[in-house]
């Protein structure tokens, strides 16, 4: 069998028995695409003369290209699950991609705003009137009231909304759904926005099931979305550009900083590991040892 043969077949593995969302499976595709064009002979490289050699020269070149290390092991993950699948279905008699390793990804604490941070961000739409301005400002109150994803948000219907605002369905990853929740700041500007937001329907005579949408009445992508909160949080006056995970950082942090159960913001965040959620108590921790520090008599020389 020839690679590309097999590739084909995986992607339809995964596509009809995996139930994996599209963007799991683009980045499938993606990876493995990349794996076919590093041989000379592409789709007439025969897969029983693939080595592991094959796959660490990949990795390598990936390396070389600078990727990062999360993008560098979401490939080696890739060829593993696929060299799974052809020894599972018995096209290969052994895995040879079980001594794949992945690599060292540098532990890094996330971006998270200050209140003070926040509060200017959010100010920013009527402050600056960039873009438009009472969309803007319901996504930022959005954000920052329900931690969610940007492609969460970016994905929601407005029927995703309850009637009076103050929650939706969004779809997470592996197209599990979950509630979040918005403030009465976010329900607020959600009001205002969705006037404006059918007028813009009407004008353009689309259907218009997206919450969020562009001037030409399209769903307002999560590029897009990137775009918005880019371009307001690096105008003059703000510290420096933020992206929209800063929000759904600072949501779990502030969450856990005010008593919150960490139980409680794995399942607002739609995270499946509870170690994803503990990644965000470093920040709260060093946050108590200052705390101590500052105000305890014998404080001062206490670190983490």
């Amino acid at each position: 069998m020839f690679l590309g043969e097999a590739i084909e077949a995986f992607l339809q593995y995964a596509d009809g028995i995996k139930n994996l969302s599209p963007h799991s499976l683009k980045a499938y595709r993606n990876d493995l695409s990349f794996f076919l064009s590093s041989f000379p002979e592409k789709e007439k490289k025969i897969l029983f003369e693939i080595s592991l050699i094959d796959m660490r020269s990949c990795v390598g070149l990936l390396s070389k290209q600078k990727k990062t290390a999360t993008t560098i092991n979401r490939f080696i993950c890739t060829i593993r699950s696929f060299f799974l699948y052809l020894y599972r279905m018995n096209i290969l008699s052994n895995n040879i991609a079980l001594d794949l390793k992945t690599v060292k990804i540098p532990k890094k604490l996330p971006r998270y705003m200050s209140d003070s941070e926040v509060d200017a961000l959010r100010k920013q739409p009527e402050k600056k009137e960039l873009l438009w301005t009472e969309r803007d400002r319901a996504i930022f109150e959005c954000l920052y009231s329900s931690g969610a994803r940007v492609s969460e948000l970016s994905n929601l219907n407005l029927r995703d909304l309850a009637a009076n605002l103050s929650s939706a369905i969004v779809t997470g990853k592996g197209s599990k759904d979950r509630k979040v929740f918005f403030s009465q700041d976010a329900v607020d500007a959600l009001k205002v926005y969705l006037v404006q937001r059918a007028e813009i329907i009407q004008k353009n005579e689309v259907k218009g099931e997206a919450l969020f949408i562009n001037q030409r009445g399209g769903r307002l992508t999560a590029r897009g979305i990137f775009y918005v909160v880019n371009r307001y949080s690096s105008v003059e006056g703000t510290n420096k550009p933020v992206s929209p995970h800063a929000f759904r950082h600072t949501f779990a942090t502030t969450m856990l900083k005010n008593g919150a159960n960490i139980r409680v913001v794995q399942e607002l965040l739609g995270h499946e590991n509870i170690s994803t959620t503990q990644k965000y108590t470093h920040i709260t921790k060093e946050q108590l040892i200052q705390t101590y520090n500052a105000s305890h008599p014998h404080g001062g020389k206490n670190e983490l």
